[in-house]
């Protein structure tokens, strides 16, 4: 337990310093905020883009696109940025910003809970405890992996990590290797390390569908035409409206026909084989998982020293691998491209409202929030990526961003009000789940006919937003006071600009 002689005192604390948490601590500096803190539990600030350093790590999503809207960069090195160029890119902005200063590092919260007597949210780290008026959660879901429940994997007696967890000491060339998963961060690394190994083989569950990615070096000519501020902003304008077109598609699945075409024309082309091309056509429609994007997995995975088998991984028995299907492969390695905890963020079981109930049990049956953002029972809390924000087509910067517009509009609120305490109430996150879920019942993740981290087992969509991203912007602009219990600051200090 913390000393309790060492509590920090804030008005907002500020959980995870990635990109949300690095926006979050701008925006409120940009509001007038100054009594506030970051903890980040590594000791580097990224995120996402700090813990996977896999090899052929990179965006789906343009650069131009993936970036703050109030920090734009023209000299990205290609269309589509890596991992190291993004998270240069993370820090030069918090650096310019002045937000490092308000980061602790090694920081990992243990609980979070809210103390209704105080009016506060305490927040305990193992060696500190702190005190906050208010909590923004930016835990991010792409950084925590999900490690599989496989009998013996434990006992392997070889190197077995998670892609998020790359062993960039593991010498790969003449190994053999077997990679559980083929989901986005399996397409981009089994590329980059195929040609080093002598045998490569892979655990594919379900297939993907895989378009081309439009990516290249961009060339000092065009560099130049975008470091024209008006010239970037009609290149991300058109970027966005591109993008969001294709969401129509996920609300209107017939539309996506032709990308379903263009996926299979891809693989026809990549893959000549056509028992290999069998096993690596999806039986559901384009978009019921996440679309992926790549020009090089199909010709890896069609390489002479490949092996895909269309089975999941059942059992390890000392190096050998046993198939769902009961074949049995020998590897001197194990990577697992398993995902993340998207559904089941672990920072819901470290956050407790007054009566000691976690996030997590309040979840248990379902995932859900008001508006992606606060959740009643969890007063002065605010959730950035949250429940039913997910869109599939465009980029997360633009999510973000419309959810700090709710924040900051509602702290700002509680400033000029002297509230000391918002909650939105029961009916209104009720009402609003309700009219979420009609809107879900025919989008692709709803009637795609697969099974993914969008539908839990009961069938309910926690991950998708139904509508367009400018009917998120709207629905984000301010905050609705009137759908929430205010509660006056009475004795106590409004939130300033102190």
């Amino acid at each position: 337990m913390p000393d309790a002689a060492a509590v920090s005192c804030h008005e907002v604390l500020i959980i995870g310093a990635g990109i949300s948490g690095i926006g979050a601590a701008i925006r409120l500096l940009g509001a007038g905020f100054r009594d506030f803190v970051v903890l980040e539990k590594a000791d580097a600030l990224g995120g996402t883009w700090r813990d996977n350093t896999y090899p052929g790590c990179a965006c789906d999503v343009p650069a131009a696109l993936y970036s703050y809207s109030f920090a734009q960069r023209s000299d990205w090195s290609r269309a589509f940025a890596g991992q190291a160029e993004i998270l240069a890119y993370v820090q030069d902005v918090a650096a310019r910003h002045g937000v490092l200063r308000f980061i602790r590092f090694r920081q990992a919260v243990a609980r979070a809970q809210w103390r209704e007597a105080e009016r506060v949210w305490e927040v305990e780290t193992g060696d500190r405890r702190y005190r906050a008026r208010v909590l923004i959660t930016c835990a991010g879901y792409l950084h925590e992996p999900i490690i599989p429940d496989i009998p013996g994997l434990s006992a392997f007696p070889g190197p077995v990590f998670h892609s998020s967890r790359w062993d960039h000491e593991l010498e790969l060339a003449g190994a053999r290797v077997a990679v559980v998963g083929t989901g986005a961060s399996a397409i981009q690394f089994v590329p980059q390390i195929q040609p080093k190994l002598r045998q490569l083989t892979i655990y594919q569950r379900t297939p993907q569908w895989v378009l081309p990615k439009l990516d290249h070096a961009i060339p000092p000519i065009e560099r130049r035409l975008l470091s024209l501020p008006l010239a970037l902003q009609a290149w991300r304008t058109a970027l966005y409206g591109g993008f969001e077109a294709l969401g129509v598609g996920f609300r209107r699945p017939a539309l996506l026909r032709r990308l379903q075409r263009i996926g299979e024309a891809h693989l026809r082309r990549a893959v000549a084989d056509p028992e290999l091309r069998a096993r690596l056509t999806p039986d559901y429609t384009l978009g019921c998982k996440r679309v992926l994007l790549s020009n090089d997995y199909y010709p890896a995975v069609a390489s002479p020293n490949v092996e895909l088998l269309a089975t999941g991984l059942a059992e390890v028995r000392g190096r050998t691998l046993i198939g769902q299907d009961g074949g049995a492969r020998e590897v001197d390695a194990v990577i697992l491209g398993t995902g993340f905890h998207v559904t089941d963020p672990p920072i819901a079981a470290r956050v407790f409202d007054d009566a000691g109930t976690s996030l997590a049990e309040r979840w248990r049956d379902r995932i859900e929030a008001y508006r992606g953002t606060t959740i009643h029972g969890l007063p002065n809390a605010f959730m950035v990526l949250g429940p039913n924000l997910g869109i599939g087509h465009n980029s997360a910067f633009i999510v973000i961003e419309a959810q700090l517009d709710y924040i900051i509009s509602a702290l700002e609120t509680m400033r000029a009000r002297r509230l000391a305490r918002v909650e939105v109430t029961a009916e209104a996150q009720a009402r609003y789940n309700e009219v979420v879920q009609a809107a879900l019942v025919h989008t692709v993740w709803n009637t795609g006919g697969c099974s993914s981290y969008y539908l839990d087992e009961n069938g309910h969509n926690g991950v998708g937003f139904p509508w367009s991203t400018l009917k998120m912007r709207r629905l984000l602009r301010r905050f609705d006071a009137e759908r929430y219990a205010l509660t006056p600051a009475d004795g106590d200090a409004p939130l300033g600009r102190g």
